[in-house]
């Protein structure tokens, strides 16, 4: 499978916020969102292929308890299947993070799940094919079903405005089923001084709505930077 990088750092969103971790970044996207942090690994792919075994042995070098399976999208690779499954073996905390348009049997302790509202969209001036792939598959209502009913899960909205959060809850209501404890607006952005700024509002709207909150932890230690 195609990988952008493998690191070791923590984990700056979420639930697991501050674990030290290993993240294995897969290289290729079925979507193109408009706010993209990682576009060498969607928009422009980078990386190389490595097997299975290869990658696990960079895993066990890096050192950590947890390992972050993230792209990209990761759920583009069926050998992510067997990826699991071997650092499952190893006694390894898994967590995918997704958009959750796709489904694949893997192993994981948290599936960390990001649907994509409007506001993902690209420039239909700039990237007229894309823009319209994008909204036609960003948002797969069945995956996510299926997602839930099999993992422990996070989901992660990213919001701009209050009307993204309203879009948000929009999504929520054809997901009864759903944990709203696990349910979570994230402030778009790789400035932390914006961030800082939008966050405010954000978190606000979040205790309001008996939501979770969550901010970007690594732009604010770390900056807007690859491998950390």
């Amino acid at each position: 499978m195609r990988i952008a990088e493998i690191f070791r750092s923590l984990q700056g969103e979420g639930r697991l916020t501050g674990t030290d971790s290993v993240f294995v970044r897969t290289s290729g996207c079925n979507l193109r969102c408009r706010y993209c942090d990682t576009p060498y690994a969607s928009w422009y792919p980078e990386g190389e292929d490595l097997s299975v075994e290869e990658i696990v042995g960079c895993v066990v070098r890096l050192g950590a308890d947890h390992v972050v399976i993230t792209g990209g999208e990761p759920m583009l690779f069926a050998e992510i299947v067997p990826l699991t499954q071997r650092l499952r073996a190893l006694g390894l905390h898994i967590t995918i993070e997704t958009a959750g348009t796709l489904f694949l049997p893997v192993e994981c302790d948290l599936l960390s799940i990001s649907p994509k509202l409007s506001n993902s969209d690209p420039d239909p001036t700039v990237h007229p094919r894309w823009a319209q792939r994008h909204r036609a598959s960003r948002q797969a209502v069945e995956v996510i079903a299926q997602l839930l009913d099999r993992y422990d899960y996070q989901l992660k909205f990213v919001v701009d405005t209050l009307e993204d959060c309203q879009e948000a809850e929009e999504f929520l209501a054809r997901l009864p089923a759903v944990d709203r404890s696990r349910a979570m607006l994230m402030p778009q952005g790789t400035d932390p001084a914006a961030l800082a700024e939008k966050g405010r509002w954000v978190e606000q709207y979040c205790r309001q709505h008996k939501m979770g909150f969550c901010p970007r932890k690594h732009i604010e230690w770390f900056g807007d930077r690859r491998g950390v």
